[in-house]
């Protein structure tokens, strides 16, 4: 369970990480549409962001790191750690992007760290 813990945990860094780069890379480039004739600029917007490249790059590398940490443990154990990257995100939000925090958002979080904790040491 140790080797996979941290598997998990660089999984969750990569998604959080990763995740806050992409909303910076899409706060910098301003709302999008989709629509089938402006599907290639956009996809070229996207490809040709920093932000956008690297935060794709962290998701996609800390998938590896859980798809190994799947090949250690068991889903039903594994699953519910992702439930960190909900409350690692809220928190970053709050630092990074100045987003708002209402107390049932803060309960909501708390929630599920608990719910984390509880599955960590039901191992």
């Amino acid at each position: 369970m140790r080797g996979a813990l941290g598997y998990l945990l660089v999984s969750i860094a990569c998604a959080v990480i990763g995740q806050v780069l992409l909303k910076q890379g899409m706060r910098e480039m301003g709302p999008v549409t989709l629509s089938l004739p402006g599907l290639p600029g956009l996809i070229l917007r996207l490809a040709t962001s920093p932000w956008v490249v690297v935060g794709m790059s962290l998701y996609l590398g800390g998938s590896l790191f859980w798809l190994t940490a799947l090949s250690r443990i068991e889903l039903s154990l594994a699953y519910p750690f992702a439930g960190l990257n909900y409350v690692l995100i809220v928190i970053a939000s709050y630092l990074l992007f100045g987003e708002s925090l209402n107390p049932m958002r803060v309960i909501g979080v708390l929630l599920i760290a608990l719910g984390v904790s509880l599955v960590a040491r039901s191992a």
